[in-house]
């Protein structure tokens, strides 16, 4: 990013990340939407809080405003998206003082692909129609963009609205303040910041619509009737009551007819569900227009490669009067189940330029209809001008746009993630398993954010606190997560008042809004975020010691994400009875997936409780997220940790397993004789069933997959697979699988999980196996001189498992940015040189020698470094604009000596980088060497008045000394 913006290619967008709920409106008839569904409470609370914040901009022509609104939406094909940010839909960070939306995004839907409009056209838009925009910074130098990621990493640990804002407002090059002030509406606790990259002319587009677009004039507002908080106060008795409220308030001019929230009326509640038919009838179709065809093509090819994602088809009943057997209407929804999809489908466009982009909350209105002579003449001239000029005819138009302009990166607060996170996600675990389990939870969670040593002890003190207070409060009935804050709020409170330091770390607390007599009623705990689901399950990570050992007092699972033929069982055998097992005396036991009947992983379990100090070998490939999890739960729930076992391969863009190590798993697999769960050579599907492990790893590269593991379990152990001068794999053994890859795809596409030897393609894949084991022992040769010895891969497997238990293994870093928290800015200067100078002052200067004799300086000076500015004395922002010059050489010249009996500096003046001077913040710049017991550094600041008053003595350095070193962050 910062290079782009040095370059002039780019510019750095950055905006407040309200906590709220996404909120998607088309138009009355277009639809109100939520991130993955439509029709319930949070889009009825959606349209309330967006008709009501109309009424009150607008004043007596609201009313009119309202239908102009709409008429304009539909008309136009367009959808806005907003964060709905209320206090009735349960907790987030902080509740809100006011129930709002701000205004994210606007897109024109159109025929064609889906345009969305730069910030700059947004804050137009809005301010056109008087709706609320979101608090915006523009960074178009390299000077700003660093002082920004600067301020940020000073600022991530302690940051609140106020604070963050003004750093902002100081070092961006353009300011454009949001119609609602967080602090104001929202509060203090500030969930984070959302960086983009956009176009570098976007400053002078942002300059010109602050210029034709002034913010609209604030009036006082008419009487706008209830509020959202009275009327869901008022209807307590179910969902749909409050509901009906809710938008009989709204009006007709946002809420003519109630069809999306309640169908026909008629029926049970899932009267609006349509036939699971429609999609595949949808696919079938012949497209009548360019957008159906890119649609089509997008869902092809997530089905194609089994994303997790699911695509729920609802009757239309906006629609309900044009319906009849020959046209028929339908709302898709397509809901995204993991962020996973997201970076594959990103891969697949770089293949595929063509292909229209996947967004989070994705809708879409079905027509499907038979089409008259008139009709289909015109769909079929529309079809010619698509394959002419089709995805790959226009790509520069309606492609993938240029990659950069989709570099985003989301910044959060330590602040917001202690309610959210820490507190929050983690009542299920500290009431259903434990304060053990509930701590190694949140260590976990503050190791892999990368959270400062210091912040780590503060907030592990504050939330064992917390958790014996909330569990002596409640008892065994858990805190319901959407009231969470009225206990956490209270307690944060008083936490906070003991101490400056406690302050800082709560950030923000006090002014609690009472929401128990105005909540939601969410029926069915649906969580429309993903994070309010009131009994779910975290999916937290198992507990790791920090010293990335395993403690002798608790158990050990040791367990295999691999596929048949990776000689787990065998290594199984060879570690159970290895001399002297891990290099302590735990017990250790195996259990083979394949002799056991029933749930495996409830078996594991129930062992574990059973024996809660062994050592666990489970025999048993363990493939994907859902295995994982469950292993985590077993963590915590029987005090173990849990050591990952991989094949070592290279991996392709999309697996983490080479078609090398694939083509060695088949061949060992069709070696086998008599194995106990039947899959060995004479199992006529044994290539299929491979195949099928192999595809539960597809969409992970190996970094992404090892990254994973690390991040869950804190460690991995790699055995040692192929070797490493090996000959490229023989192009038959390579065209066989590939064979049999591209066979498994349209097996899959077509029968889901049907066994090879039943289905359609039963006589291709009877052929594929013959064929396979024939090229495999043809080249039997090669596939058994590739591979590591298996004594040797056992050796290092047993070295590594050892390490690990006696605490010599560093965890790996996974490559994701590590955020600190900045205190000072200061130029870092080799301590050797430093020294090298005094010892000649020493020879020179009597005085110097006689001060310096019994200091024993090059035992006890450390480190020496001219600081330039400190976050508590001259604020962030000072401390962020050195970002420019991070890891520079900077030339120091060293002035004087200056000391009394209870400290020692030299003063020094700073030289240029690049040019430019570097000037400290602080008014004498200089080198603290010495201070006397109980006396701090900052006390050598005083050393220029002493002098000046004769309690201070001065050796002057003539010439000056010139010294390097590093401008760094600390």
């Amino acid at each position: 990013m910062i290079e782009m913006v040095s370059k002039g290619l780019a510019t750095l967008e950055v905006s407040l990340k309200h906590s709220g709920s996404l909120f998607m409106y088309a138009g009355h008839m277009g639809g109100a939407y939520a991130k993955n569904s439509f029709g319930n409470i949070y889009t009825a609370v959606g349209v309330f809080v967006l008709g009501r914040m109309f009424r009150d901009a607008w004043g007596a022509e609201a009313a009119k405003k309202q239908a102009e609104f709409n008429e304009f939406l539909e008309s136009n094909h367009m959808c806005i998206s907003m964060e709905l940010v209320t206090a009735v839909l349960g907790d987030h960070g902080q509740r809100p003082r006011e129930d709002y939306v701000v205004v994210t995004a606007v897109t024109e839907l159109g025929h064609g692909k889906p345009k969305f409009y730069s910030t700059p056209d947004i804050i137009a838009f809005c301010r056109k129609w008087r709706l609320p925009t979101n608090h915006v910074w523009l960074f178009s130098t390299r000077k700003s963009v660093t002082s920004f990621f600067a301020a940020f990493d000073a600022l991530c640990e302690e940051g609140t609205a106020t604070p963050v804002c003004k750093a902002l407002d100081e070092v961006a090059d353009i300011s454009v303040a949001g119609s609602k002030d967080h602090s104001k509406v929202q509060g203090e606790i500030l969930e984070g910041l959302v960086a983009r990259i956009v176009s570098h002319e976007s400053s002078r587009h942002m300059e010109k619509v602050l210029k034709d677009f002034p913010p609209p004039t604030e009036e006082a507002g008419p009487d706008l009737g209830p509020n959202l908080r009275d009327i869901c106060a008022k209807n307590r008795s179910d969902e749909k009551q409050q509901i009906k409220a809710l938008l009989q308030n709204v009006g007709t001019s946002f809420c003519p007819d109630y069809s999306d929230w309640f169908g026909n009326e008629v029926g049970d509640a899932h009267s609006r569900n349509a036939d699971r038919s429609v999609l595949s009838k949808f696919l079938q179709s012949h497209p009548a227009d360019f957008a159906t065809t890119k649609l089509q093509e997008m869902v092809r090819l997530m089905r194609e490669k089994r994303f997790p994602a699911a695509f729920k088809c609802y009757h239309n009943f906006q629609k309900i009067d044009s319906v009849s057997s020959d046209n028929l209407f339908y709302k898709m929804v397509i809901h995204v189940h993991s962020d996973s999809a997201f970076r594959r489908y990103q891969k697949e466009m770089r293949h595929k330029p063509g292909l229209w982009p996947l967004y989070r909350g994705f809708f879409v209105d079905i027509n499907l209809f038979k089409a008259n002579k008139e009709r289909a003449a015109e769909i079929a001239k529309t079809s010619a001008g698509i394959v002419e000029n089709g995805s790959t005819g226009a790509s520069s138009k309606d492609g993938l746009a240029d990659e950069d302009a989709n570099m985003m990166v989301k910044l959060k607060f330590l602040t917001y993630k202690l309610r959210t996170f820490l507190i929050r996600n983690g009542l299920s675990i500290l009431f259903k398993e434990g304060p053990a389990a509930y701590k190694a939870y949140y260590l976990r969670q503050m190791k892999s954010w990368g959270t400062s040593a210091g912040k780590q002890r503060e907030l592990s003190k504050m939330l064992d606190e917390w958790a014996v207070y909330i569990r002596r409060k409640c008892g065994n009935k858990q805190l319901s997560s959407s009231i969470y804050l009225s206990e956490a709020e209270p307690f944060l409170e008083q936490y906070a008042k003991r101490s400056p330091q406690n302050q800082a770390l709560i950030g923000s607390a006090g002014n609690l809004v009472k929401a128990e007599d105005f909540l939601a009623i969410v029926e069915g705990g649906r969580d429309e975020e993903g994070d309010l689901e009131m009994e779910r399950e975290v999916a937290s990570l198992s507990p790791a010691p920090s010293k990335d050992s395993v403690v002798k007092d608790e158990g050990l699972i040791i367990f295999f994400p691999g596929i048949p033929g990776c000689a787990k069982s065998a290594l199984c055998k060879e570690l159970l009875n290895a001399p002297g097992g891990f290099g302590d005396d735990r017990p250790v036991q195996s259990l083979m997936g394949d002799l056991i009947k029933g749930r495996y992983w409830q078996k594991v379990a129930d062992e574990r409780r059973r024996k809660p100090y062994s050592i666990m070998l489970a025999d048993k490939n363990a493939p994907n997220e859902e295995v994982w999890r469950q292993i985590e739960g077993m963590c915590r729930s029987t005090r173990a940790s849990a050591i990952p076992v991989v094949p070592d391969s290279e991996g392709t863009d999309s697996n983490p397993f080479s078609l090398d190590a694939l083509a060695v798993f088949m061949f060992r697999v069709l070696q086998r004789v008599n194995h106990p769960g039947n899959l060995d050579k004479e199992s006529p599907n044994a290539g299929y069933v491979l195949l099928m492990f192999y595809h539960l790893y597809e969409g992970k590269s190996r970094e992404e997959f090892e990254g994973e593991l690390i991040e869950r379990f804190g460690s991995l152990v790699k055995m040692p697979l192929l070797k490493s001068d090996r000959k490229p794999l023989p192009d038959p053994v390579k065209s066989i699988i590939e064979e049999g890859i591209s066979l498994y795809k349209l097996h899959t596409n077509r029968h889901g999980r049907l066994e090879s030897t039943k289905g359609s393609y039963a006589m291709e894949w009877a052929k594929w196996e013959k064929q396979l084991r024939e090229v495999l022992f043809g080249n039997a040769e090669y596939l058994n001189s590739v591979q590591v010895p298996f004594e040797f891969a056992v050796k290092d497997v047993l070295e590594q498992l050892t390490k690990i238990a006696k605490g010599g293994y560093q965890t790996p870093d996974t490559g994701k940015r590590k955020f600190g928290s900045i205190v000072y800015a200061a130029v870092s200067l080799p301590v050797i040189e430093i020294k090298g100078l005094l010892d000649n002052l020493a020879e020179k200067h009597p005085k110097a020698e006689a001060f310096l004799k019994d200091k024993h300086l090059e035992n006890s000076l450390a480190r020496a470094h001219v600081t330039l500015a400190h976050k508590r004395s001259h604020g962030v922002t000072a401390v962020a604009n050195y970002g420019i010059f991070l890891h520079k050489k900077v030339p120091v010249d060293l002035t004087a000596l200056l000391f009394t009996d209870q400290v020692a500096a030299f003063e020094a003046c700073l030289g240029s980088v690049d040019g430019e001077r570097i000037v400290s913040e602080n008014q004498w710049p200089h080198v603290t060497l010495w201070t006397g017991e109980g006396v701090a550094a900052k006390e050598a600041n005083a050393l220029p008045e002493l002098l000046s008053e004769g309690k201070a003595t001065c050796i002057e350095i003539n010439p000056p000394v010139t010294i390097s070193g590093i401008l760094e962050f600390y």
